[in-house]
């Protein structure tokens, strides 16, 4: 790309040196830069990238953007010196990207709980119904089928663009993001230009990064409000009627909303649901008509996503049948109260429940088909180093179960009993026990476990890992658990 070209979106302090006339890639990790490149330097919370200037250089850089003084070949390197490097690459990611947001449908799923099971749920019926689609979020970037790792529940700013062009390169009508309140606040979808904006709910969690609900909710509400003013462009914000934080939203922006609820009064709303372990029905009243809507997803939360999914089609402009046959066939999404298929004399699900109303949620999902004589156990953990007030209120909602494990999700670098500890501290029944080693309480719900028994294991989800300090070491909460079934039942029992 023309160099004065990318760089007449930025506000330039200083330039030293001569600017070479192309740059051949633009990158904030100096691991990645390549030959003819523009480096960034990010000053993070852990990592500063004016720190690897000498590694850019060693790569082929021939433009740094810096906020600091730095020392180069200025014979060979030009140095750009900005006030925030941040807020620069913000702007030149759009730029060197083309603002690919423009070129396609762009949709957004924000709240506490629901992110990743709305995306997928839109994903699968778009590709059901034959359009090409793209999803980012936390189990990762399926584009059109094809799934690629990522970092975060939103990715960093210039990764975020580059997966939106790719997107537009391999034809996809519409990409849908999981939009975290971290990414909104942080900057990582400037340039992103939304066409539909959903608010599922918002309730305790991240107050460690926020401090306060208020602040938690005007970071989301910042989805809505970067919707725009030019009410020439056709957007809509699809709002659950159902949360009071809907209200928030709605004054965020100027475009109309269209709202989703069952408990409430909303122009998609789901009544005469009929909850069952192998999937649900319910009546969608819409503003077109009653149509019986049929999915193999479990609980109410469900019934709550699938209507923010078929409320955001419905806006886009898809035919309410064509929304609702090929949400006849999805799949349970992987790790969301994900039922393990075993041939076991128990019922194992697998769950992302990190929350206190998710917690609930998920518990309510199965505990009317219990048997009577049967427990409910619920492995419950949260990660270290993180929101410790949420830590009781979780145990809490737990507490519904007929036994609880407290153990950790991700401890990094806070000792087991401190978080085991804190969780103890919310529980309102003694059924419980405290195992910080988070494989050895999966293998102690086995343990206790019965014919005729659930298990909950909750809070890694999808996860196929666990970071204890700074490392990632393998983990899966149902091959432990499934392994040590075997061995407590007998071979031959397990289906898969």
């Amino acid at each position: 790309m023309n160099t004065k070209q990318l760089l007449a979106i930025l506000p330039v302090k200083q330039l030293v040196g001569q600017l070479p006339e192309e740059i051949t890639d633009l990158t904030a990790d100096s691991r990645a830069i390549s030959a003819g490149g523009m480096f960034v330097c990010i000053e993070g919370f852990t990592v500063d990238g004016h720190n690897y200037v000498k590694q850019a250089e060693e790569a082929g850089a021939r433009v740094i953007v810096a906020s600091k003084p730095i020392k180069v070949d200025s014979e060979r390197i030009a140095v750009i010196y900005v006030d925030n490097t941040s807020r620069a690459i913000s702007l030149l990611a759009s730029v060197w990207c083309e603002y690919p947001s423009k070129k396609m449908t762009m949709i957004g799923v924000t709240g506490t709980n629901g992110k990743t099971s709305v995306s997928n749920i839109i994903h699968g019926i778009l590709m059901g119904a034959g359009e090409r689609s793209a999803v980012s979020g936390t189990i990762g970037f399926n584009l059109d089928g094809v799934l690629y790792e990522t970092e975060n529940t939103t990715a960093d700013v210039l990764t975020t663009q580059k997966m939106i062009r790719q997107a537009v390169e391999e034809g996809c009508d519409t990409m849908t993001m999981e939009v975290s309140s971290h990414g909104l606040v942080e900057g990582r979808l400037a340039g992103t230009e939304f066409d539909i904006a959903i608010f599922m709910n918002l309730t305790h969690d991240h107050l460690d990064f926020h401090g306060t609900m208020e602040s938690y909710g005007n970071a989301k509400g910042l989805l809505f409000a970067q919707l725009g003013q030019d009410l020439e462009k056709r957007k809509v914000a699809v709002l659950n009627a159902d949360d009071p934080w809907h209200s928030k939203m709605k004054e965020m922006t100027s475009y109309p909303a269209f709202t989703f609820g069952i408990h409430s009064d909303a122009m998609f709303r789901a009544t005469d649901i009929d909850l069952r372990t192998d999937g649900t029905t319910f009546t969608l009243d819409t503003p077109e008509g009653n149509y019986t809507v049929e999915m193999r997803m479990i609980g109410e939360f469900s019934v709550s996503n699938a209507l923010a999914a078929i409320t955001a089609l419905y806006a886009k402009g898809l035919a309410i049948p064509d929304i609702i046959e090929p949400l006849r066939y999805l799949a349970p999404i992987k790790g969301r109260m994900e039922r393990v298929e075993t041939d076991l004399p128990l019922t194992i699900y697998v769950d992302y429940a990190h929350s206190a109303d998710a917690i609930e949620k998920a518990i309510a999902a199965v505990l009317p088909y219990k048997p009577a004589q049967s427990k409910l156990i619920f492995i419950i953990g949260t990660g270290g180093n993180r929101d410790r007030k949420k830590r009781p209120v979780m145990a809490e909602k737990a507490s519904a179960a007929d036994y609880v494990i407290l153990t950790t999700d991700d401890p990094r670098d806070e000792p087991y009993d401190s978080i085991t500890s804190e969780l103890a501290s919310g529980m309102t029944h003694d059924q419980f026990a405290c195992i910080g080693d988070r494989e050895a309480a999966v293998r102690h719900a086995i343990e206790v476990a019965d014919a005729g028994d659930i298990i909950i294991f909750a809070g890694k989800g999808h996860e196929d890992f666990q970071i204890i300090g700074s490392t990632k070491y393998p983990h899966s909460d149902a091959s432990i658990a499934l392994e040590e079934a075997e061995k407590k039942f007998g071979k031959g029992l397990i289906g898969k």
